[in-house]
């Protein structure tokens, strides 16, 4: 007489939760490579070792970081490179929303969650079906690339001061580094279209304004894209239905 085999779903969930540790841990280690980059940038911006880890370890927005020590390095002023990277970090605020209802616990665990809410880890965590998988990927993404983040960090600001970037070319890691972290969003059609709005806002600028001011007035590029995202999010998250 034959038998259908008896599936176990804690062995199922077991085995799908290493596949997910493992590839949050994986992009950890990848998103690490370009903290590498940014430490080498912050140096050569004229930032000490310990100014590039507090912002890494504090701030820890690498688009947002990026984005300050760019205008910083072209000669723009601290308020032009504050602003730009409180615009591009507004996104998280958007992501914070559609988690509120899949990260709950204390207001410590919660404040420690909040310094977590990034791109990656958001986007691990939504694309999990179970709520289980979902707070795994989130707390293990955002805890490996948050150490991942601030060790490249280290790493890349003790070599921007033991030598010099001009010299080796390790200045073209930073563009190059920022490039890579624009590019992916270029892939989908709101990234593109904020991509092309924001040069273009920056193209007008440039021969009137101040240096650092076109590309703070260009992350206001990011803003067209944040009412689809927080329809998605909200919607790849159960029970996050109304969401604001």
């Amino acid at each position: 007489m034959l038998s259908w085999p008896v599936v176990d779903p804690d062995a199922e969930d077991e085995v799908a939760l290493r596949q997910v540790a493992w590839a949050c841990l994986s992009l950890g280690a990848a998103v690490g490579v370009f903290a590498v980059a940014f430490g080498v940038g912050a140096v050569s911006a004229g930032g000490s070792v310990p100014m590039a880890c507090a912002m890494s370890l504090l701030v820890f927005t690498g688009a947002s970081q990026f984005s300050a020590v760019s205008v910083i390095l072209a000669g723009g002023s601290a308020g032009a490179a504050f602003g730009s990277a409180m615009l591009l970090a507004a996104r998280n605020g958007v992501y914070g929303l559609a988690l509120s209802k899949l990260i709950t616990g204390s207001l410590a665990r919660r404040l420690v969650a909040a310094q977590l809410v990034i791109d990656e880890s958001t986007a691990m965590a939504t694309a999990q079906e179970h709520p289980r998988a979902q707070r795994a990927a989130f707390w293990l993404t955002g805890g490996s690339i948050f150490v991942c983040w601030n060790l490249g960090t280290l790493i890349g600001a003790l070599a921007g001061e033991a030598i010099d970037p001009l010299t080796y070319g390790l200045d073209a890691a930073f563009p190059a580094g920022f490039v890579a972290m624009v590019a992916p969003h270029l892939r989908n059609r709101l990234g593109l279209e904020a991509g092309i709005l924001g040069g273009l806002i920056c193209l007008v600028l440039i021969p009137f304004t101040p240096i650092g001011v076109p590309i703070l007035c260009s992350t206001a590029a990011v803003l067209i894209g944040i009412p689809a995202r927080t329809a998605d999010e909200a919607e790849a998250l159960p029970g996050t239905a109304g969401v604001p």
